[in-house]
């Protein structure tokens, strides 16, 4: 816990083609931390539309941000157009850099992978793209937040797809200002989630809705898998199969 008299620089990643909930879930909670300072930075400051058409301003361009002491990458399809955009990216590592905390959501990590910033790491992200994660010379983990500390004191928290970035920033805000703060966050937010249907994962979900699901994303899944392959061949990270193969 960091100690509760230090301000806190917290900020999100805002882009086009975002999907909000990975954006605005964690703004539920993180913008309730105490002592703290939160906003949203853009490529520029012009407004962007989420995945679903959602109008979004950001707070100031990505070079207006201070150094921030909690990072927020958040998701979506937008990632993608991201993968190769080097004042992004550069972005995402000077400010992971100087962070006390970095935090991604759903397919966000893969912008992680992207910067280098996964290798060695255990991490998780959207489930129909955690087997990329090896790609980017991390270890998946089967798990709705997966936390992972550098020697330093860094810490990395990975959410999995969409709405678990909400319950990634109750951890993040636990981590920040105690368990009891997370839960005034929590009760605040009436988060007390019964969903009507078991079917938010793959394994609880009818497989014809798995299939169908699949299906749908089948376009942006092979460009996620094909950027994997070249970024993973210009860091120099062995690929999965070869792995396996010295394995074996």
């Amino acid at each position: 816990m960091i100690p509760p008299e230090t301000h806190l620089q917290i900020g999100s990643l805002l882009f086009e083609g975002l999907d909000q909930i990975d954006l605005t879930g964690p703004f539920e909670v993180l913008s309730r931390i105490p002592n703290s300072t939160y906003r949203i930075y853009g490529p520029s400051s012009e407004p962007v539309r989420d995945l679903r058409g959602l109008r979004i301003t950001p707070d100031a361009a990505l070079t207006e941000a201070p150094r921030l002491d909690v990072l927020h990458i958040p998701g979506g399809q937008g990632q993608e157009a991201l993968m190769r955009d080097a004042a992004v990216l550069g972005w995402i590592r000077s400010q992971a850099a100087g962070a006390s905390h970095v935090f991604s959501v759903c397919t966000g990590a893969l912008l992680l992978g992207a910067a280098g910033l996964l290798i060695g790491r255990r991490a998780t992200t959207y489930w129909n793209a955690v087997d990329l994660l090896p790609w980017f010379g991390a270890q998946p983990v089967d798990a709705r937040v997966v936390i992972d500390r550098d020697a330093d004191g860094r810490t990395w928290l990975f959410a999995a797809g969409v709405t678990a970035g909400i319950d990634g920033a109750l951890r993040l805000a636990a981590e920040l200002r105690g368990d009891d703060a997370a839960r005034a966050i929590q009760l605040g937010m009436q988060y007390a989630p019964e969903p009507p249907f078991d079917s938010g994962t793959p394994l609880s979900a009818p497989p014809a809705i798995v299939a169908q699901v699949r299906a749908a994303a089948a376009g942006i899944t092979a460009r996620r898998a094909a950027t994997a392959r070249a970024i993973a061949a210009e860091l120099g990270i062995p690929t999965p199969e070869a792995a396996a193969g010295d394995a074996r």
